[in-house]
């Protein structure tokens, strides 16, 4: 199997298998050849650049909601080159509140803890369930299970509170007691808990896993830039949402008449720690534990438009998280503001939104339009078995072809699934490098060649014609 005029392009599927790129491939079984034959070295060099993409583990899958942008790693957006130069957050992501376009983005579908933001998921789940006005004695029971060290707002047993004042105490002060009180009111924690993740769901969140109302640190208690984006957008929808978490100050009950004041957490709003009021914040809301470090997603309004942006785990504590989302602010409502989308926050299920679907998240294949059904992923039957992709004649005239091996650029494709990091692209078996891409209308063909029996029940199974001609016995490595 010698290459002629040309060199090797092996392509690896997502699930890490080498495969032919481009058209259906003709297949050669055992017992069969071309009219050429692989020389030793060929066929060592080969084999050891193909073994490796083989044996490599398939690509691990999320669930690209939004659009395959999203889940891909890296700094996501029209021109990279005109965001802010210093971020240093684990995962970030910036979108219209109205449109629900996603501007840019980095590791949007990244799952990481939450803390307390996700106190808006629980918002979302919860708000609406009980009148603000409503009365609450609190019971010793309703404080038993809140984790030590958690945030307080100071809900103490015995005091009669209003929904609203609760509610105040967990958009303010992120109190975790508040939270206790209104999921016991809510028919319990574990009740409380199956309804977020219900939530979730319906809201297409399907990176986030519940397993406390609060976001207290727990093992498994996880989310994305995406779906924190996606429970603030919802919630601010809700005009009690968007009221409780843009205010600044409130007074809480400290038993009998007496009050004292609690002040909201978020920094761009009330301007603490050395910080000034974000110009336009509306909110939303903050985290921090000590194992999720900083978490953020806020919203700001200027000049009628509204925009989203989620901040996780940045590099430093303290107002890094609150820089940084001043800075993405910025960027949108400046160079940003006409820059194409990268991605789309969906709508709820419940309110018509289209039902998303898992893509791989090494994924790099051509974009499909928006609507388009998934298209079939073709895979080797089993890692291990040497393939091999070789050009087998090339439509260039001869003189044509006398001009590359003078000296033209070679023909290289990537291999995103190649793992190991060789690229075998850039090894050719021998000879000189023909470019069919420098001479209009030359259209290569290409074809496989397998040293060893492939199933044909699998090629029926994937739609392979299997071409078998009559040849000499295959070479063995």
């Amino acid at each position: 199997m010698a290459c002629r005029q040309g060199m090797p392009i092996i392509h690896s599927t997502p699930g890490g298998h080498p495969a032919a790129y481009g058209r259906a491939p003709v297949l050669y079984g055992p017992g069969m050849r071309d009219s050429s034959r692989l020389t030793r070295r060929a066929a060592l060099g080969l084999t050891a650049a193909v073994l490796p993409l083989a044996a490599a583990t398939p690509a691990s899958a999320a669930t690209a909601i939004g659009g395959e942008r999203l889940a891909r790693d890296g700094i996501q957006a029209g021109d990279a080159s005109t965001l802010p130069k210093k971020l240093t957050a684990r995962s970030w992501l910036i979108a219209d509140h109205k449109t629900g376009e996603v501007l840019a983005s980095y590791r949007a579908h990244q799952r990481l803890a939450p803390a307390s933001t996700l106190k808006m998921l629980f918002a979302d789940t919860v708000l609406g369930k009980f009148e603000r006005t409503r009365t609450y004695r609190v019971t010793d029971a309703d404080l038993a299970d809140v984790p030590s060290g958690s945030s307080l707002v100071g809900v103490k047993p015995g005091i009669l509170y209003t929904v609203h004042q609760l509610w105040q105490g967990v958009f303010l002060r992120s109190g975790n007691d508040a939270v206790h009180v209104l999921a016991h009111m809510n028919g319990g924690i574990a009740a409380t808990v199956a309804q977020m993740q219900a939530k979730a769901k319906d809201l297409q969140a399907l990176d986030t896993h519940v397993v406390s109302p609060d976001g207290f640190d727990h093992p498994g208690q996880v989310s994305s830039a995406y779906d924190l984006t996606l429970f603030a957008r919802h919630g601010l929808h809700d005009d009690d949402f968007s009221s409780y978490c843009s205010t600044r100050v409130a007074n809480f009950p400290a038993g009998g008449k007496k009050t004292f004041q609690i002040q909201n957490t978020d920094r761009l709003l009330s301007g603490a720690y050395g910080l000034r009021p974000y110009p336009g914040i509306i909110g939303v809301k903050n985290g921090y534990t000590s194992h999720a470090g900083n978490t953020f997603t806020g919203a700001a309004t200027r000049d009628g438009r509204t925009l989203l942006v989620t901040v996780m785990h940045p590099a430093n504590g303290g107002n890094e998280v609150y820089k940084e989302t001043a800075a993405l602010l910025d960027w949108g409502f400046g160079k940003g503001s006409s820059a194409r989308a990268v991605g789309m926050l969906v709508d709820p299920l419940s309110e018509g939104g289209a039902t998303a679907s898992p893509t791989p998240s090494g994924a790099k294949g051509r974009r499909e339009p928006p609507g388009a059904p998934p298209r079939p992923r073709r895979t080797v039957p089993r890692p291990g078995r040497c393939w091999a992709v070789r050009r087998v004649r090339s439509r260039c005239s001869r003189a044509a072809r006398s001009r590359c091996a003078g000296g033209g650029r070679p023909w290289r494709r990537p291999s995103p699934g190649n793992s190991t990091g060789v690229d075998v692209t850039r090894q050719p078996l021998h000879g000189p490098v023909h470019n069919p891409r420098s001479h209009a209308g030359s259209t290569p063909t290409r074809a496989v060649e397998r040293l060893s029996p492939l199933p044909s029940d699998w090629l029926a199974e994937h739609g392979i014609p299997a071409v078998r001609k009559p040849c000499a016995p295959s070479v063995k490595l």
